[in-house]
């Protein structure tokens, strides 16, 4: 039976697949944008192949998800294809329920906008549940897997060849927005992946740590760390509580605190990979 972490999950897995669709077919594909990815390559592919670029998504992901599940093992593997069909059968459906003839509007630069936001949104969101949408979406988890590269940086090793390949097909205006939207596309991915995995680490240096120790567990729902120290200046014992919070959280304690304990050294800093209970799984 699938638990309620699981059906969230999934939510968030749709979720992202339909970002990742809505921006290839209403604004990668009518602008043949080949910044990179399954859906840049059959952009490219489907000029001198007698598929349309929708087909050739389907095709090529589901073939691709044996690497997946070879490389990343079954948890990953079996999100990556529910995403991927989502997306895949998404992109082939939308040919069908709202045809296009050319680009939504006559702004290129507009239009690049958003082929590069709603799917590097939608491949945070992925990526941020243990998913991805596929093709080299799979090479970058991999490299991340093995190397501890950056998602978009991965990203952009993996698909620059296929803006390389897009030189030969299509003229330098094309290639060159192509060129600029897989770099954006790459730094856009890494800062939404940062901003949702964003924690605020607390070091809080007090005379009296239960108070602050008992907000945090009881009204914050967290744990803390205590341990003892004395002041170099004064010669006076003192408390220090570790903490980390998420950035709601973290406003209500520093808010508690100043009100409390307004004689309290607080220092704060900003965190985007927490590894433990509660926050980033190893």
């Amino acid at each position: 039976m699938l638990n309620r972490r699981t059906v969230l999950d999934y939510l968030w897995i749709t979720l992202g697949a339909a970002l990742v669709a809505a921006g290839v077919y209403f604004f990668k594909f009518p602008n043949n944008f080949s910044f990179g990815g399954v859906s840049g390559l059959c952009v490219v592919l489907a000029q001198v192949l007698p598929f349309t670029p929708g087909q050739l998504n389907l095709v090529l992901n589901l073939a691709l998800l044996v690497v997946g599940w070879i490389a990343l093992g079954k948890k990953f593997a079996v999100k990556t294809a529910f995403a991927t069909v989502v997306v895949s059968v998404l992109t082939e459906r939308l040919e069908v329920w709202c045809p296009l003839s050319g680009p939504l509007t006559d702004e290129p630069l507009l239009e690049l906008i958003f082929a590069i936001l709603l799917p590097a949104a939608g491949t945070a969101v992925l990526f941020q549940h243990a998913a991805s949408s596929g093709g080299t979406d799979i090479i970058a988890a991999i490299m991340k897997d093995r190397s501890g590269t950056d998602v978009g940086k991965g990203l952009f090793l993996s698909d620059v060849a296929i803006v390389v390949f897009a030189a030969f097909v299509f003229d330098v205006k094309t290639v060159l927005f192509s060129a600029m939207g897989l770099l954006a596309k790459s730094l856009v991915v890494d800062e939404f992946l940062r901003n949702m995995n964003l924690s605020k680490c607390f070091i809080v240096i007090c005379d009296d740590a239960k108070p602050i120790c008992d907000f945090i567990t009881e009204v914050l729902n967290r744990s803390a760390t205590v341990t003892e120290g004395h002041g170099a200046f004064s010669g006076q014992p003192k408390q220090l509580v570790f903490t980390v919070l998420k950035p709601a959280q973290a406003y209500r304690l520093r808010t508690y605190i100043h009100k409390e304990q307004p004689h309290a050294f607080l220092m704060i800093s900003s965190s985007s990979e927490i590894v433990g209970k509660g926050f980033m799984d190893l």
